[in-house]
């Protein structure tokens, strides 16, 4: 990305949350930022990437994206780091100790939870790493508090020297609003200071910070009744009232403008002082959190009578159309008229991979294979599960193909001793937390045949660079990972290790099929770039000579939406049989000339688009 262009000071800017933060965390002084990449934060790096004088870098995942900024942060300087939810697992171990030792200079975390789950395994919420680490949380409603609160954070984590959450979820990352900014404010650095005691976390020292972090929690508790982050907005019906936090607070007002509301910015450590007072001022007080009941449990466990996820589902967003229903059951009144948007009726659009995705053929020729089993991993071929291939059997979180595999190998019945287990991971998820996974099945003897699709770019997420493209977050020449170097250095043999140009199906099939009977580890690399990025090449597009065409289906079996079915046919074969032939065309401004469909066409009846001018005894000779 090119660099930002300066605005003037007090500009009211149109941003996303996701630009708030990144604009906030430039303003507050950053010297360095560090995220992986996953959707709903991706973004942020993306655009701090464009501001100058920050360090930002893609880690190869977000527990060395925490230890970067952490090592800032030791410094003296101001660190942001960025993750989705599911990103803080992998992270919560450096998270964990360094709520420990604290922090010297300011050290945000940006975590972005998937509510609803548009784009992710699993709907977790992250407000319970602030209650397991004992950090403080911070949770915007809209871009500008994103803004306003980033930067508090900074002065919060500064002050009490302490890492802070920033918890967003996917409403408040990609819901632009108009956001009032500000200019850059240079914070001085000081330095490391070197402190066995503090730094080094071995038994000892750690138990001795053990009582300062629960001296700073209380102190942080204290914080939170008065500040201004947390605020009370006065109802004239106050039959209910509501304590919320973050994008519900949204939800709240819109459903219900003349109820008193306690809006928690500063929701971790919880102020029961205020949440007390509050809820003499009104005759019921129900809880709206995303997505589980953690405010409520603790408001109960202080003695005080409140509903919440009894009324509420522990899932998705709580939008006006769930709240009314449900205060209405409370309140024992009619059920209101909801308005609801009835979706259009289009033609299904399920899932697939991109025209010439070089996955497209792994795919294609793993659906061919017989008695095998399949354990895929979180990335663009999870796809593959699918139709049509059919060809993934397994797949819960980065880098676990490999685990699962080995798993799967080790596990499996007698019944199941001729059974081909097969792993498929990406490029970049390999480097994330995969080749740990590979070392384990090398090392435990495993019979497992990895797939390593390099398609130099993490894909899903929009094609960003890792350490396999030879690009840096800007765009720069940086090293580049030999993945074939790579994996016989975690011990595959060299004879175990092929790398496969994943459009030459044939080639593929049989080193695939060789593979997958050796009693050992094995490793087959593919080398196409994905086609969304520069180092993809388009070559000459492909048409179907309809005169030639014989409805076979094959092509379609490859699975690339280039290729549309017009018209179905059924006929009864000389053996009885009957089957269904279908007749199909290619979309020429779509297709890039990959050459897929070309391989298991069986009447050769595609041909690049200049040879349909031929006459067609020409065409079936070419």
């Amino acid at each position: 990305m090119a660099a930002v262009t300066p605005v003037p000071a007090q500009s009211r800017l149109l941003m996303s949350g996701n630009e708030a933060v990144s604009r906030a965390v430039w303003e507050s002084g950053v010297r360095v930022a560090a995220g992986y990449p996953g959707t709903p934060a991706t973004e942020m790096l993306e655009v701090i990437s464009t501001y100058p004088d920050i360090y930002a870098e893609w880690s190869v995942n977000e527990k060395v994206s925490l230890e970067v900024a952490f090592g800032a942060a030791m410094a003296g300087s101001r660190a942001f780091c960025a993750m989705k939810h599911v990103g803080m697992n992998v992270a919560s171990d450096a998270l964990m100790t360094m709520t420990l030792t604290g922090v010297a200079g300011g050290l945000v975390i940006a975590v972005a939870d998937d509510v609803g789950l548009s784009s992710s395994q699993n709907e977790q919420d992250s407000r319970y790493w602030g209650r397991f680490a004992h950090v403080p949380v911070l949770e915007p409603s809209d871009s500008q508090e994103a803004y306003d609160f980033t930067l508090a954070a900074f002065e919060l984590s500064e002050r009490f020297q302490v890492p802070v959450i920033l918890r967003l979820t996917t409403r408040i990352c990609h819901v632009k609003g108009v956001v009032v900014v500000g200019q850059r404010s240079e914070r001085p650095v000081a330095g490391f200071t070197k402190d066995v005691a503090r730094w080094v976390m071995v038994p000892g020292a750690a138990g001795l910070r053990l009582p300062l972090m629960f001296e700073r929690e209380n102190r942080l508790r204290a914080e939170a009744e008065i500040s201004r982050l947390n605020v009370v907005e006065t109802g004239s019906d106050r039959r209910v009232g509501f304590v919320t936090s973050g994008p519900a607070y949204m939800h709240v007002r819109e459903s219900f403008p003349d109820a008193p509301v306690l809006k928690l910015g500063f929701s971790c450590p919880l102020p029961f002082d205020l949440v007390r007072r509050f809820a003499s001022e009104c005759d019921q007080l129900v809880v709206v959190e995303e997505v589980e009941p953690l405010i409520e449990i603790e408001i109960k466990a202080q003695g005080i009578a409140v509903s919440g996820k009894d009324i509420l589902p522990r899932s998705g967003e709580l939008s006006p159309n769930v709240l009314k229903p449900a205060i209405a059951r409370l309140l024992g009144e009619p059920l209101p008229d909801v308005v609801t948007v009835a979706p259009m009726k289009v033609f299904p659009r399920p899932p697939t991979m991109c025209v010439a995705c070089p996955h497209l053929g792994v795919y294609y020729t793993l659906a061919q294979l017989r008695n095998v089993t399949i354990s895929g991993d979180i990335g663009c071929y999870t796809l593959g599960f699918g139709q049509p291939w059919n060809a993934l059997d397994a797949c819960i979180s980065m880098g676990a193909s490999m685990g699962m595999a080995l798993g799967l190998d080790k596990g499996r019945a007698d019944s199941e001793k001729d059974r081909k287990i097969v792993a498929v991971i990406g490029d970049s998820t390999f480097l994330h937390m995969g080749m740990q996974g590979l070392l384990d099945i090398v090392y435990n003897r495993g019979n497992v045949t990895v797939l390593l699709l390099d398609n130099r770019a993490v894909g899903m997420t929009g094609g960003q660079n890792n350490p396999g493209t030879g690009r840096g977050i800007h765009g720069e020449e940086a090293p580049r990972i030999d993945f074939s170097r790579l994996v016989k250095a975690l011990g595959v043999r060299e004879e175990r290790v092929h790398v496969v140009d994943p459009y030459e199906l044939p080639t593929l099939f049989k080193t695939l099929r060789q593979e997958s009977k050796i009693d050992e580890p094995s490793v087959i690399i593919t080398n196409q770039p994905c086609v969304l990025v520069e180092d993809y090449r388009a070559r000459k597009p492909f048409k179907v000579a309809e005169e030639l065409c014989t409805g076979c289906g094959n092509c379609v079996d490859i699975g690339c939406p280039a290729i549309h079915v017009t018209r179905r046919e059924k006929v009864i074969k000389p053996s009885g049989k009957e089957v269904e032939l279908n007749f199909v065309r290619i979309e020429s401004a779509a297709c890039t000339g990959c050459g897929l469909c070309l391989q298991p066409c069986a009447p050769d009846a595609i041909v690049p688009v200049e040879m349909l001018a031929m006459p067609i005894h020409v065409v079936k000779k070419s």
